[in-house]
Order: structure tokens, then sequence, then C-alpha cells
């Protein structure tokens, strides 16, 4: 929402300065996003009237113009602007005036011809564009000598507010002078609107088809208009300020009673309209050109104003070009509606544009002004473009019915902490226009048509608070208590992944949850993920089930920018549909890994990262637990090179390499290692248990054993384990070996085996009935003890 101070400040006036009034309306809840002088700073220039204009003797472009700059006698100015002529007033700029980027008149000389000044058009003096080539022309009853600045008020402030979707009702003059008066307790002064009388017997017949959508409608006609008349400066100044542009005098007459009271409006030709104006739902199929030239094919989700032939606009959010006034139009209806937020939400959105109106129509529109907008319309009509009124027409569907809700005092003192006098709450809520009723307990308020958002005690509440002013509130009766709970022994805390993933040489990186549908087919081979209603873009249709493809992103995004050793982390939730149709969502750790081990460097041979590196930062992760990594296969992995992490007996993730398809599909040049595992899983440890050091020598014993190639060491040191008894502390393989002396088809490993008593040096006679079974579980597993 945008508007000028200048304008405020007739119906309200604070005595505030432009930042007062900012850091006022900001704390209250209504954010200024930013403020701005209506012109950027520039001096020395005055209103003046041109007297003569003489063709320059040596330029054709060129006029030679006596100039009354109110200065006592005539100012020669050589002007080459194609509008210049007799009569006309427009900003001059004499010597020592300064224009906006530093720029300094001077006296000078054209051609050979002196001037001393130059007449300017708006974009010399920073002001929005008029639309006219050549000189800014101001109206004939500018005083002459007068400073454009005063004349202007150029040294008005342009406010921009951040208004959030509750408060439709400060999308107006009105409104926000309703606020400020809360705020301040300054005097207010709204429009006086009154009932224009019938000068014509003509009326526009209304009916409402669709009561639940529309609960009101009020048309006006108004015959023999001027559709040619110029729109006053000063409405033209007022809207500008406000981000509105001019277009005709019927046109920003509806646009300026919706930025003045808040009432969008519309205006139909009246010679265009066929019979009744109705307020129907839109037939599937129906077409409409709209306004903006756009023909768009209707659903029946749409509401529209139609007469007896066919849809003339989409309600609420565009006018039709059927109906539409133009400068030949004569006789006009004015026409102000309710309609319900819910059957303009969202419409903007599915036919691909928006207005002024559907942004006000969607978050709730008082349903108590659509006769004063008619009334206020009719009066500036009739001011500024002549002609004779009807009566007006109205038509009244299902509008919400009045809210009476209660406050307790007790419970504000409660909730905002800080005890505020029963008189200051009455003058608060009575400022606000809620017509507070004291009861035994507080006041009861019956909330007002503007006020659609009041509708239970916390609201009330809110208001009382951020009038009375939050920087007024104490910050020293908070009641609350933080503790500070240990986590169990067997839970890690959650900033030692991102500690540990640091120290590894990882950077954590931050993805969308919503994501590309190719994304899931490709990396999760998901057919039926959970797709978004309405998908911020359709890139971004899906909810991820896997964190593969936004790290492959990141890493493209990466390899663009010349980065060519990557290694990533996310920490993040994965969506996934249960059988019985639930959502569930699960937090999972990912990582990618790209490139080279070690930077380029002297010290050590360069190589890329391979699967056994990766693993090691698996295994770290999942420290203190019994972890295998098991033969898989995975959609968006290497066959081959993948293998499933289990813990416990139950899979928890997957790590492997990139499928070669998706190198190409990606353009990668190499294939990046990538793990995702469960984050509750890694988060998890078995809790510690406590045993003493034994005061004995250890015994190892090596033993090797050929077994056939498929065969994996997983499998071989799961027989041993099987096998081991209290004295075996490590079975792990120190070497694989093939090649000659194996048959083809086999591989040999070499295990290493260590063995201690806690109680007693350990003898052969001890250790090798424990060999002995170790042997024989290896050889029932399907491997030899190699000779």
């Amino acid at each position: 929402m945008q508007f000028s101070y200048s304008w405020l400040k007739t119906q309200a006036n604070p005595n505030l300065s432009a930042d007062e009034l900012s850091h006022l309306l900001t704390m209250s809840g209504l954010e200024v996003e930013e403020t701005e002088t209506a012109a950027p700073a520039f001096s020395g220039v005055v209103v003046a009237e041109v007297k003569s204009v003489e063709k320059h003797p040596d330029a054709d472009r060129l006029n030679i113009t006596q100039v009354d700059a109110g200065t006592g006698e005539l100012v020669q100015i050589v002007c080459g602007a194609p509008n210049v002529r007799p009569g006309i007033k427009v900003p001059c700029s004499l010597p020592g005036a300064v224009l906006p980027g530093n720029f300094k008149i001077k006296p000078t000389k054209m051609r050979g011809v002196p001037s001393n000044g130059m007449l300017c058009s708006t974009d010399e003096l920073g002001l929005p564009d008029d639309g006219v080539d050549g000189l800014h022309i101001l109206p004939a009853d500018a005083p002459v000598g007068q400073d454009i600045r005063e004349y202007l008020d150029l040294d008005d402030t342009v406010f921009t507010l951040k208004i959030t979707p509750n408060r439709t009702d400060c999308l107006s003059i009105k409104g926000i002078a309703r606020e400020v008066s809360a705020l301040t307790q300054c005097a207010v002064a709204f429009p006086e609107i009154q009932t224009a009388s019938a000068g014509s017997a003509k009326i526009q017949p209304v009916r409402i088809d669709a009561p639940e959508d529309c609960g009101r409608f009020i048309s006006r006609v108004i015959e023999g208009v001027n559709a040619q008349a110029q729109t006053p400066a000063w409405m033209v100044q007022r809207l500008a300020r406000s981000g509105v542009r001019s277009v005709s005098a019927l046109v920003d007459i509806g646009n300026y009673v919706m930025m003045e009271i808040g009432q969008p409006m519309h205006v139909f030709d009246a010679d265009k309209i066929n019979g009744s104006l109705i307020v129907r739902r839109a037939l599937e199929g129906e077409e409409l050109v709209c306004l903006n030239e756009k023909t768009v094919t209707l659903s029946d989700n749409t509401l529209v104003i139609a007469d007896e032939q066919g849809a003339l606009s989409m309600a609420g959010l565009m006018g039709g070009e059927s109906s539409a006034v133009s400068d030949g139009t004569k006789n006009i209806v004015l026409e102000a509606a309710w309609f319900a937020p819910e059957i303009i939400a969202g419409k903007s959105r599915q036919y691909g544009f928006g207005s002024d109106s559907s942004f006000r129509f969607e978050r709730g529109v008082d349903y108590a002004l659509q006769a004063d907008a008619i009334e206020r319309a009719t009066e500036l009509v009739l001011q500024i473009c002549g002609g004779a009124a009807g009566k007006a027409v109205e038509a009244v569907g299902k509008l919400p019915s009045e809210k009476q809700v209660s406050v307790r005092l007790s419970r504000v003192e409660k909730v905002l902490g800080v005890k505020i006098a029963a008189e200051r709450v009455q003058t608060i809520l009575q400022h606000l226009g809620l017509n507070p009723v004291a009861d035994a307990e507080g006041f009861t308020v019956t909330a007002p048509s503007f006020r659609f958002d009041i509708e239970i005690e916390a609201d009330l509440i809110e208001e009382i608070g951020r009038v009375y002013g939050y920087e007024n509130i104490p910050d020293d009766f908070t009641s609350g208590r933080l503790k500070m709970l240990a986590l169990p022994e067997t839970r890690r805390p959650r900033f030692a992944l991102y500690h540990e993933m640091a120290a590894r040489g990882y950077q954590e990186a931050v993805s969308y949850a919503f994501v590309d549908e190719q994304w899931e087919t490709d990396f999760a081979a998901n057919a039926d993920p959970i797709r978004l209603q309405n998908p911020l873009a359709a890139q971004y249709a899906v909810m991820r089930s896997t964190l593969i493809g936004g790290l492959v992103e990141i890493l493209q995004n990466n390899l663009n920018r010349k980065q060519n050793r990557v290694r990533v982390f996310e920490i993040a939730r994965v969506f996934s549909k249960a059988s019985d149709g639930r959502f569930i969502q699960n937090e999972r750790i990912g990582g990618l890994w790209y490139g080279a081990v070690q930077p380029e460097q002297w010290g050590e041979k360069a190589r890329n990262v391979d699967f056994y590196d990766i693993k090691a930062d698996v295994e770290n992760l999942l420290r203190g637990k019994s972890v295998s990594f098991v033969k898989a296969s995975h959609p968006a992995l290497h066959p081959g090179r993948t293998a499933e992490v289990v813990s416990d007996g139950k899979v928890i993730g997957f790590i492997g390499e990139l499928h070669p398809k998706w190198l190409q599909k990606y353009d990668l040049p190499q294939a990046p290692l990538v793990f995702e595992l469960d984050a509750d899983a890694v988060l998890s440890q078995t809790k510690v248990q406590y045993s003493a050091v034994s005061k004995f020598q250890p015994a190892r014993r090596d033993l090797a054993f050929i077994l056939p190639e498929e065969m994996s060491h997983d499998a071989l040191l799961a027989a041993l384990q099987g096998a081991a008894g209290k004295l075996v502390r490590e079975i792990s393989v120190f070497d694989v070996y093939r090649g000659a002396g194996l048959a083809e088809g086999t591989k040999s490993l070499a295990v290493k085996v260590i063995l201690q008593d806690m109680d007693a040096t350990l003898t052969d006679e001890a250790v090798e009935p424990q060999m002995a079974k170790l042997v024989a579980a290896a050889q029932a597993a399907g491997a030899q003890l190699r000779g």
C-alpha cells in the first residue's frame, strides 16, 4: 500500500514528522517498507508563463521564448520542446537553479542566441512521467513566480506499507487515517458523503444469481457525461503518489474512490449493456476479452458480472473490453459490490493476471461500504464529467454477520504482562471503531464491518497491545522458565553431525524440499511422488523422497563456477506415502564427494575419490555401531558400486557411485560418490559399557582363506565372528590377493585374529581349539584354508 502523507493529513493529521509516523506505524504492526519524497532534491524552479514564441533563426527545432517568471521583467529562454506555445504555464529554472543530478543552470548562448534559464519537463524534475512529449504544462491558475516545490507539494512524503493479509481495512487513506487516529488520538475528518439527488429517471436493474458469492451489488446510471473531461491535477497527483497511473477521468474516479475509502469499483458503458446486470458463476468454457486485451476461457469456479447476452467482466478481478468506457461514452453505470473473499482468492494465479481490486477482494472488503462508494463516485463524476444521476439500485445476497467479542481486563494483563487501566482500554477500543460496552469483567465489542479479522478475545488483546505500544510493555514480566534437559546417553547431540561432517571437509548445503518431478523418477524411481496443489513453479511440483537430487544440483552449480573439488552434505527431511495413504516425513543426512581426494599439492600424488574414501566418512558417522555394507542396487547408483548400510540387522541407508546414465543426463564430467542415511539411526548410540583392561599379553594368529570371487569379505567375517569365543577380541582382514597360484574365479583373504584372556596368560592349548572352530566356520561358509 502506497500513500501520500499530504493526502493522509486531509483526513487525519497527527502532527508528526514523516520519520516519527513511520516509526509509529511500524511499531503498531503496519510495517513501513520505504519512505521517499515526492520528487528528488532541486532548487530555483518557479512557475512561469510563456508570453511569446519565435522561431530560432539558425535552428529549425529551437524556439526563442519570452517568459514571465515573476521577476518583474520578461526572461529570454531558448527552448526545444515541441509543445511550447504562448499562454501556457510551465516550470522554469532560472540561472542559479540546481536540478536533480546536481545539474546547475547558467546563462548561455544557443546557436548564438542568449538563453537565461530552462523550461522543464517532468523528466528533468524527476517527476513521474505524465505521457507528454515536452514541457510539463501546469494548470492555468498556477501562480506565476511561486516555487514549484511548494506549488506541487513536492516535499510531500510517500509511504510504502507492507500490509498483512488480515488488515485490508488499511488499504485506503480512510483506513490508515482511522489507524493513525487510534494511535495518536488525533481527530479524523473523513470525506462527507451525501446522497446524490436524482436528475435522471434511468436505472440499471441488477440481480444476484450467486448469493453465496456476492453479498451486495449496487448500480447507478449517470447520463450525459463528458468522458473526455480532464482529470483534475490534484486527483492525478494523489493517484500517482499512490502508485496508480492516470488513464481517463472516469477510470481515475473509480481508482480514486478505491484508494480513498477502500471500495473497488467498476464503470460500465451503459449503452453497451443489454438488460439487467447479473452476478453469476461463469459457464464452463465461456470466453471473455478483458481490459488487458487478453482473451480468457472461464471456468465455472469464476464469478462474473453479465448482462442478458453474456459475461461482461470477471467479478473483482478485471473488466471486459466489450462494456468498457471510451472517449465516446455518453452514459455510464457505476458498480460497487461485495464479493466473498473465497470466490476471488486464487483467481489471479489461475488466469495469470491480477489487479488492485482483486488484491483487496481476496483479502476481504468492508461489506457496508458499497453505498458510500457509489455516492462518492457519483459526486466526483458529476463534478468532473457532468451529467445527470439516476437512482441507485441494490441487490443483496448473503452478507457476513456481525460478531460480538468480549475481552477480560484480567486476561489482558496476563497476556501482555502489564496492567492497563480500564479507561485506557476503552479509549483504545473506541478509537479503533470497535464501540466497546463495559461489563463486569471488561468490555464487549461488536466487530465493525471493516474489521472482519476480529473474532476472538486474543484478537482484541492484540489490538490493545499494539495501540498501547509494544515498546511501552516492560520486558521483565516473563514468567516462564527454561530448563535445559540433558540428552540421554543413547542419543548423540544433533550438532555433533554438523561438526563431524565439517571436520571431514564437507560443507553444509540447504536445498528446497520441493523438487522437479523428474528427479524423483531418476534418483528414486518414484512414479507416484507427493504432488503439491499450488507449486511455486513447475520445477518445484513434488516433495522429495531423497536428498540426492538437491546434492547433484548443487554439484552442477559448483562445476559451472569452475569448482572441481566438491564435498557437500545436507541434513533435511524427505517425504513419502505410507500404504494406507498417510504422508511420512523422515530426517536424513546425505553427502556427496566429487573430484580429488586432496587439494592439488606437491606432497601427494593426485587421486580421485573412490568408494572406500566415502565409506570411511560413513563409518566415522556410525562409529561405535555394528555396521556392515551389503551389495545392493539403487536407481540412482552404479550397479556393482552400490551398497546398503546395515546396522543391527536394519537397512539405514545406502552408499555408492552415481549411475553413468545420470552423468550424461546431468552433464557431469566424472562420477560423484554419494550416501544417504537415516538421521535417527546415526544419532542413536549404545550406552557406554566400561570393562577392565587385561594385564595379560594378547596373542595374534593369522589365517588365509581361499574363497569364491563372488563371496564378500563381510560374509567371511560374519561366519568367523559367529564362531568366536570369549577369548577372541578382534577379527579383521589385512590382505587381499588375486593372481598366480589361485584358481580362476577365486581370491585369497588374510585375516588376523587377536585373542586375550582377562585372568591368565594364553597358551597354545587354549588358543588352538578356538582357531579350529574359526577354520571350521569359514569352511562351512564356503572358504578353504590356504596352505
